[in-house]
């Protein structure tokens, strides 16, 4: 027999395995080059996105409302945690309230992340409120065919300012910067804080303050192009691609630090208002949230007249909680608040206390008048319409009225059935005997008792019942 040495070991073998046991070598030698370049080109495709610098665009295009300050606080806070290298706010507002704007300006303030506000895609602005968050940002860019500005807050309530004379100083001291004609001395305050705020921004980030006075003061707005010339915004943009190619390698100021950006090949990761953002911003209403409480009370109102029914009851209390929780997310005024519950209580009461409709016309007053005050008169843009209010105070007095009335009309009647239904029921003596004496009432064999003598076929009426014993007296002469 020949033998054949092996070429890895040198162990002898038969010379006719040779061929099969090079073929398996070879085999599992390919094997492992496959698997070897596998591992090493995974491992390559998660260094290149580790290493690729990642860009978080969130999207707000609406009213800012506190669902909007809620939604841009989250996906701050997801790409600070994320370790992106910016947050790019796509921007298109007709503004919104103070509230949510300031907690918008505050988040953006102390991030750790580079904020950039661009206002698009073409025929978007950046009105009244967005114009402030855009001052505010750490880079303004907007698209060409959009506007910001008119910036001045309005009061729920209050008239038209009069236009200032362009010629009058204001207090930055250039011409036509004044403020209008106060309407009052709230008014007054009110501009001259949303000035002296706007101003502040403008300095921190070097842009036209001269801009952000008269937007303030005077409403004014201007387009990209005229803001891009005036210093107001940093560059112009047609789109998010465009928006990083310009920035790509630029120095922006973080605190004390300075942060250039490297947005080469950048992983853009875009997030829309999800149906989180769409139930709060539709909970953020106003007008919803009157409606919620109302029908809350109403509810209630149900369940403690008709105890029992429970659906009104439940439906009531989540109808309640739901439209607490809406005045939770707006600027509310809970002296209104107070009187919109004092007024449905005035309107149960009217119910059940002969008043003659002085408690239930002051609930409605109540009612009306909580719903004017419901809104901080400084929180502009979110108005209940009083023509509104006053239905709502009519249609709550008529269901309550009307439904508590006939639920009285209901309790006052006269109990049919159980042990009160046999009060006033008829029956006939059936037996008289040494055990007592007996009849008939309702179908049923009852022991009765009388002060009268009873005799067998004596008509009876019911008058008490006393355990398992009816209290009878005689209500027509013996039958024959």
């Amino acid at each position: 027999m020949m033998f054949a040495f092996s070429a890895v070991g040198g162990a002898v073998a038969p010379a006719g395995g040779a061929g099969a046991d090079m073929a398996r070598g070879r085999i599992g030698w390919i094997g492992r080059f496959v698997a070897t370049a596998l591992v090493a080109g995974a491992a390559g495709l998660v260094a290149a996105q580790a290493a690729a610098p990642r860009v978080d665009v969130l999207v707000l295009d609406g009213m800012i409302s506190p669902a909007t300050a809620e939604f841009f606080s989250r996906g701050l806070a997801r790409a600070q945690s994320d370790g992106a290298e910016l947050v790019v706010l796509e921007l298109d507002t007709p503004g919104g309230l103070d509230t949510s704007m300031r907690a918008i300006i505050k988040e953006i303030l102390s991030s750790t992340v580079p904020v950039a506000t661009w206002v698009g895609p073409n025929g978007a602005r950046a009105a009244s409120a967005g114009t402030y968050i855009l001052y505010a940002s750490h880079i303004a860019a907007m698209a060409p065919a959009s506007n910001l500005g008119a910036a001045t807050p309005v009061a729920i309530g209050a008239g038209t300012p009069e236009a200032p004379s362009p010629s009058q100083p204001g207090p930055s001291g250039h011409p036509g910067s004044a403020a209008p004609g106060p309407i009052d001395t709230m008014h007054e305050k009110v501009v001259n804080d949303a000035a002296a705020f706007l101003r502040s921004l403008a300095q921190l980030r070097g842009r036209n303050a001269e801009f952000a006075e008269r937007a303030v003061r005077r409403a004014q707005s201007m387009s990209a192009q005229e803001a891009l010339r005036a210093g107001v915004i940093d560059l112009i943009a047609k789109d998010i691609d465009d928006l990083l190619r310009q920035l790509n390698g630029r120095e922006i100021t973080i605190g004390a630090s300075k942060v250039r950006l490297t947005l080469g090949d950048a992983q853009v990761v875009t997030t829309h208002p999800d149906w989180r953002t769409g139930v709060l911003a539709l909970l953020s209403n106003p007008t919803l949230a009157l409606v919620l409480m109302m029908l809350g009370v109403y509810g209630l109102f149900v369940e403690v007249v008709h105890p029992g029914a429970a659906v009104p009851g439940v439906a009531g209390a989540i109808c309640l909680l739901l439209g607490l929780y809406a005045l939770h997310l707006l600027p509310v005024n809970w002296t209104g608040v107070a009187l919109i519950l004092l007024g449905a209580a005035l309107m149960i009461a009217e119910v059940f206390l002969p008043t003659f409709g002085v408690v239930g016309i002051g609930g409605i007053v109540a009612l009306v008048v909580g719903g004017m005050m419901l809104i901080n008169t400084d929180a502009g843009g979110m108005r209940i319409p009083f023509p509104f209010l006053v239905g709502v105070a009519l249609v709550s007095a008529a269901v309550i009225l009307g439904f508590g009335s006939f639920a009285l009309r209901v309790r006052r009647r006269p109990v049919v059935s159980g042990r009160e239904g046999l009060i006033g029921a008829q029956g006939v003596v059936t037996v008289v005997d040494d055990q007592g004496t007996w009849a008939r009432v309702e179908g049923a064999s009852w022991q009765v008792r009388s002060h009268e003598p009873l005799a067998a076929g004596t008509a009876v009426r019911v008058e008490k019942v006393d355990g398992l014993t009816l209290e009878v007296s005689a209500a027509g002469q013996p039958r024959s």
